[in-house]
């Protein structure tokens, strides 16, 4: 609940490394799907895929980001595709599309992103 953003992102992020010590705070990290900045939905995403709590709805927050307007938004959501395993095949050709994008940095993102799913990116790389 802090006013600066990248805390929150940064907590968020904290604790979708810190296993069965974290599970109590969960539900605060859920709240900050609610955040309406990018980097914050996005650490929360992540964070609560590692504990196995993020499904079809939670990824879709971070999926909507990939269109947004603010070129770093796009980038965070790209990035979290790569972390979000299944979940986040069905955005799989969204992430895709920005290997042809003209900024290195969103191909990169995509590359990673993408490479992260190994054999389910492949019907997405044209």
């Amino acid at each position: 609940s802090d006013n600066d953003r990248d805390v929150r992102a940064a907590a968020c992020g904290a604790l979708g490394k810190h296993g069965e010590a974290a599970e109590q705070y969960l539900d605060a990290v859920a709240a900050c799907l609610k955040d309406g900045n990018a980097s914050v939905q996005c650490a929360a995403c992540v964070a609560l895929q590692k504990h196995g709590k993020a499904g079809e709805a939670e990824v879709t927050v971070v999926a909507q980001y990939l269109k947004h307007e603010n070129w770093m938004a796009r980038v965070l959501a790209c990035q979290a595709m790569g972390d979000l395993g299944q979940a986040a095949a069905p955005h799989l050709g969204a992430v895709a599309e920005f290997l042809a994008d003209d900024m290195n940095l969103f191909r990169a993102a995509a590359c990673e992103a993408l490479g992260k799913h190994g054999e389910a990116a492949v019907p997405h790389l044209g």
